[in-house]
């Protein structure tokens, strides 16, 4: 029954951000989106049980940066943007999610066809072009997920961004712990984990 009520209140989470950015997002200006965003992101985050918590938050650049992160699941959006909202690029199949793919649309997300070779070209360009407009952008060099345990091998090519921008880079290291402080392995989204199945 906790399990139920648990995913009952994160799809309406979900469908009430689908409202907060058809509604307000019009009518808030950058600061005010972003604010929306944030605290939205918090509220996940509460709901799935965690606790946002920051270190060495005074070295966090505000404009013009591409942050790098390591991934392990599907959370690590809301908790960037709970810690700062950020655009990110992301796997086209994600556009194709229910709700979810909707609003990583409507955030500016940049989403790269990974199985087109080509289209990492272009990716490369629209981020360097956004950087040097002063925008903040996210990737995830590993290009997939894993335990967080250990990072995997970086796709050097997101980092061309950068160079090209002449930008600086933000890296970021995302870990999750249990109520004991230990490190947990737990929001692992890999293997063949559904996304019905990572919210048990």
């Amino acid at each position: 029954m906790k399990l139920a009520l648990r995913k009952a209140r994160l799809i309406a989470h979900l469908l009430h951000g689908m409202w907060i950015v058809a509604t307000r997002f019009p009518k808030a200006g950058a600061d005010g989106r972003q604010t929306l965003n944030r605290e939205w992101s918090l509220k996940m985050l509460r709901l799935c049980g965690m606790q946002l918590v920051v270190h060495n938050d005074s070295a966090r650049l505000d404009r013009g940066a591409l942050v790098v992160a390591n991934h392990i699941s599907w959370i690590d959006i809301y908790v960037i943007n709970a810690w700062r909202p950020t655009p990110f690029v992301s796997k086209a199949e994600i556009r194709q999610w229910p709700v979810v793919g909707w609003l990583a649309q409507q955030l500016d997300t940049v989403f790269i066809q990974r199985e087109k070779r080509s289209d990492a070209k272009r990716i490369m360009h629209e981020l360097s072009d956004r950087l040097s407009a002063g925008e903040l952008m996210c990737v995830f060099p590993e290009g997939t997920t894993s335990n967080g345990l250990a990072l995997l091998p970086f796709h050097a090519n997101m980092f061309q961004a950068a160079v090209s921008a002449s930008a600086p880079v933000q890296p970021l290291c995302i870990m999750y712990e249990d109520a004991q402080g230990r490190q947990s392995t737990a929001p692992a989204y890999i293997d063949d984990l559904t996304l019905a199945d990572s919210l048990n």
